[in-house]
């Protein structure tokens, strides 16, 4: 099983790095990336509606690799 998990973390790992090279630049430089510079409406409802299918994607293979690595981390002191 921790093999398993071992490999499944590694591709989930280069995925991420290639999905996050494959990002465009957005152009609000280091503060746009921290939401600074927005206004009211761009706070607003429905900002996974205008995020882009690679930020989506992104989002989810983080997430994953996030619970992976707890599980991995935890996975010893459960069996």
């Amino acid at each position: 099983m921790r093999v398993f998990l071992t490999i499944l973390f590694a591709i989930l790992c280069v995925a991420l790095i290639v999905v996050i090279l494959m990002q465009k630049r957005k152009s609000g430089g280091f503060s746009g990336s921290f939401g600074g510079g927005g206004t009211q409406m761009d706070v607003s409802g429905g900002a996974w509606q205008r995020m882009s299918t690679m930020t989506k994607i992104t989002v989810g293979l983080a997430a994953l690799f996030m619970l992976l690595a707890l599980l991995m981390l935890l996975l010893p002191r459960i069996s």
